[in-house]
C-alpha cells in the first residue's frame, strides 16, 4: 500500500478518534442508521450518475491510489538506451530480441511498431492517442471520488433533517430534545469525515499518479522515437534524464559513476 495514503488515513482517524475520546463517551459518536443514511445514500447517487461500467472501471483504475509506486523511470532508461545502443550497431529489427525482456506494456507495444515499420509521425500519433484514452480513463475516476466528496456531506444533512423532524414530533419531552439533537447531527459528521479524509483526498491522489503515469509513458514514448531516428545513446539518455527529478538524476549519475 502507498505509505502516504496509509499514513494519512491513520492519521486522520487517529485524530479524529482521539477528539472523540477527549470530548466524552465515544459510542456517542457511533449510529448505524445515520452510517446508512450517509454510505448508502452516496453509492445510490453515484451510480445514478455515473454509468455501472464506469464505476467498475473506476474503481479498478483507483487501486492505484492504494499501491506502492513501483515505476523507476532510472531502470527503463537505462532500458532504453541499451536498447539503442543495440539498434545502432545491429539495425532497428535487431531490437525484436529484447521485446520479450521489457516490463512495461506501454514501452513494449511502442517498440514492436518500430519493429513492424511503423513511421515516427503514424507512431507518435498512435500511441499519442493512447496517453489520451488513458488520462479520459483515469478522468472518469477522479470525477467519481469527487462527486462522492460532494454527495457525502449532502447525506449528512439529509440524516439531519430527518434526525430533527424526529425529534421535534417529541417535544413534550424536554429531556429527550438534548440527546435527539446530538444524534441528529451524527449524520453530518459522518458526511464531513468521509468527503475529506476519503473521497476528496483520493480523487486528488488519483490526479496525481495519473499526471506521473502519463509523464512515465511520454518519456519512454520519447526514447522509442528517438531509437527510432537513430539518435546516438548519449543524446537519448541526456534527452530521457530532464524528465527525472533532481534527487533521482542525481543517484543515477552517482550510479554511473561508481560503475
Amino acid at each position: 500500500m502507498d505509505k502516504g495514503t496509509l499514513v494519512g488515513i491513520v492519521a486522520g482517524m487517529g485524530v479524529v478518534i482521539g477528539a472523540m475520546f477527549m470530548g466524552g463517551s465515544i459510542m456517542a459518536f457511533i449510529d448505524i442508521p445515520s452510517l446508512l443514511i450517509v454510505l448508502g445514500g452516496t453509492i445510490a447517487a453515484t451510480l445514478v450518475n455515473f454509468p455501472m461500467g464506469d464505476v467498475i472501471g473506476a474503481m479498478k483504475i483507483s487501486q492505484k491510489v492504494l499501491k506502492e509506486e513501483i515505476m523507476s523511470s532510472s531502470k527503463y532508461i537505462e532500458q532504453i538506451v541499451d536498447i539503442s545502443k543495440k539498434a545502432r550497431t545491429n539495425g532497428l529489427l535487431a531490437i525484436e530480441e529484447d521485446l520479450n525482456n521489457v516490463d512495461d506494456d506501454f514501452l513494449k507495444v511502442t517498440l514492436q511498431h518500430v519493429v513492424n515499420g511503423t513511421e515516427a509521425e503514424d507512431l507518435n500519433k498512435i500511441m499519442d492517442g493512447e496517453l489520451a484514452l488513458m488520462a479520459q480513463r483515469h478522468k472518469i475516476g477522479q470525477k467519481m471520488f469527487t462527486a462522492m466528496g460532494t454527495y457525502s456531506p449532502a447525506f449528512g444533512m439529509i440524516g439531519t433533517l430527518i434526525g430533527l423532524i424526529a425529534m421535534l414530533q417529541n417535544l413534550e419531552d424536554p429531556a429527550a430534545v438534548g440527546p435527539g439533537m446530538a444524534m441528529a447531527m451524527i449524520t453530518t459528521f459522518y458526511g464531513a469525515l468521509f468527503a475529506n479524509l476519503f473521497f476528496l483526498p483520493m480523487a486528488g491522489k488519483l490526479k496525481h499518479r495519473s499526471e506521473q503515469e502519463i509523464q512515465f509513458k511520454e518519456m519512454l514514448l520519447t526514447g522509442v522515437l528517438s531509437i527510432q531516428a537513430e539518435e546516438s545513446p548519449r543524446v537519448i539518455q541526456n534527452k530521457l534524464v530532464t524528465y527525472l527529478p533532481p534527487g533521482e538524476r542525481k543517484a543515477m549519475a552517482e550510479a554511473k559513476q561508481e560503475d
